[in-house]
């Protein structure tokens, strides 16, 4: 099992992985399946209309999460990756006008969003909770192609086929030989011990011999800039939302309130007056502005989601506050460790709030947190895992409840708790040997059986929970 630090770690725009920078890829792989793909063509008809619909948590949280927006500009050939977050009003206006799919290379097929997008609340997609269905039409409205996509947490996206395959056991759609292909905690463990190689050794060695398999040249040296590349995406990304004021879009009129956390804890800084709680402050302080920027559609990296975003650049920006030893070396053990223990998660779990509820994205953020902190911080392989497991441990049966679908409400606070347990796991952790009752995959298995036991309401559809619990009142923007 390879999965790839950049495919857990990806650049993107907010506020969801799984509701805005998914449906965004689906969108745009459709557009180009239509165009390029090797399907049956009637040599009668023409494509004249695209139509999509959202299934499952997709409709029920679909607006709050901005997957509508993202549907349109999938369509039109946007990426996450490069889309300029302050382009997106008008490029909505002018789909609206225009009713048409205008994009360089394809031909001006007809979309109107009022019309051809629409949120289905009664039919859910059979392969995940997370269902797209994207149609290609002739001049009749009749039906020339039709894919089906899920988006299943942290921008991953498949179609029906591939799902099959993973659901089968085959999750590595495109296999790569790996020198340390662990599947599980246990068997990283295993070869960490005969290899003598710390966690992060070696998924720096499968990640340069998957580069050299796709003709990378120059391996190690490109690795590490593209992953000192994240980390500067994720710390512009703390550094603007501590910047920031104001209400965050969307009706709740939230207020930021990471700037105003962050003042106050400079001035008390300059003076020298370290309170108890300094190191607690400041972590939540640099996740809620992380989760902020994301709530406004910024620009934010899935760790492992945009959900979830905020724990691990908290926890890294703690590390180079707090730590004088604290250098950018690190950064690259940090987030290798972290990597690491969130594929194995990914792989035998899940990392979608639409299927696990939110113990899979803050848990696993914490958790790969936890485990990276303590790897930088001189820990034994043992105690990595150990601090992986506590963190998760106890995030096991939350749940995912947005109050009015929209990622604030309790998402920017959760992050910032998320990082505060991930640093207490960690230390827990050093100050044992790495010996500990409960495995992580024996935690990270417990979280795949209770994810299927809850119940949808809490699984990203905004049914149950606060968001049934808190009276509000969307004011229109």
């Amino acid at each position: 099992m390879f999965l790839s630090i950049f495919d857990l770690f990806k650049i993107g725009i907010g506020p969801s992985s799984s509701h805005t920078m998914g449906p965004m890829g689906a969108a745009r792989r459709f557009l180009h399946e239509v165009r390029d793909g090797d399907w049956p063509r009637p040599a009668s008809a023409n494509v004249v209309r695209i139509r999509a619909s959202l299934h499952g948590s997709l409709a029920f949280t679909g607006k709050g999460h901005g997957s509508d927006t993202a549907v349109i500009l999938g369509l039109i050939g946007c990426e996450p990756s490069s889309m300029d977050p302050d382009a997106v009003d008008q490029i909505l206006q002018r789909t609206g006008e225009t009713g048409h799919i205008d994009v360089d290379g394809f031909p001006n097929w007809s979309f109107d969003p009022k019309v051809d997008l629409v949120f289905d609340y009664d039919e859910k997609l059979p392969g995940h909770a997370n269902g797209m269905r994207f149609s290609a039409l002739d001049e009749f409205d009749n039906p020339l192609f039709r894919q089906i996509y899920y988006s299943i947490g942290g921008g991953f996206v498949v179609d029906a086929d591939e799902l099959a395959r993973i659901d089968a056991g085959f999750e590595d759609l495109t296999p790569v030989d790996v020198p340390y292909p662990f599947e599980n905690a246990t068997q990283m463990l295993e070869m960490a011990d005969q290899s003598r190689m710390s966690i992060a050794q070696m998924k720096r060695s499968n990640e340069e011999a998957a580069r050299s398999a796709g003709g990378t040249k120059d391996g190690a040296i490109d690795l590490a800039k593209d992953i000192d590349s994240i980390w500067q995406a994720m710390d512009s990304c703390v550094k603007r939302g501590l910047n920031q004021d104001g209400e965050l879009p969307g009706g709740l009129m939230v207020k930021r309130r990471a700037r105003q956390v962050a003042e106050k804890l400079e001035a008390k800084w300059s003076k020298n007056e370290l309170g108890p709680l300094a190191a607690n402050d400041w972590l939540s302080a640099y996740a809620m502005a992380v989760n902020e920027e994301n709530a406004a559609g910024g620009r934010v990296v899935t760790a492992p989601t945009n959900g979830a975003a905020g724990v691990i650049p908290a926890v890294m920006s703690y590390l180079f506050r707090f730590h004088a030893g604290a250098s950018r070396k690190d950064v690259e053990e940090f987030l290798l460790t972290a990597a690491a223990v969130g594929g194995i998660i990914k792989h035998n779990a899940s990392i979608s709030g639409a299927e696990v509820g939110c113990q899979g994205e803050v848990g696993s953020a914490a958790a790969m947190a936890a485990a990276g902190l303590a790897a930088v911080m001189g820990g034994t392989p043992a105690q990595v895992e150990n601090a992986a497991e506590i963190a998760l441990e106890h995030h096991l049966g939350m749940t995912c409840d947005p109050v009015a679908g929209l990622v604030q409400v309790p998402c920017i606070e959760r992050n910032a708790l998320g990082a505060v347990k991930a640093v207490t796991a960690a230390s827990l952790a050093l100050h044992g040997d790495g010996e500990h009752f409960v495995p992580l995959d024996a935690c990270i298995e417990t979280m795949r059986q209770t994810g299927m036991d809850m119940s949808e309401r809490y699984k990203e559809t905004s049914q149950g929970g606060l968001a049934v619990n808190v009276p509000v009142n969307i004011v229109e923007c």
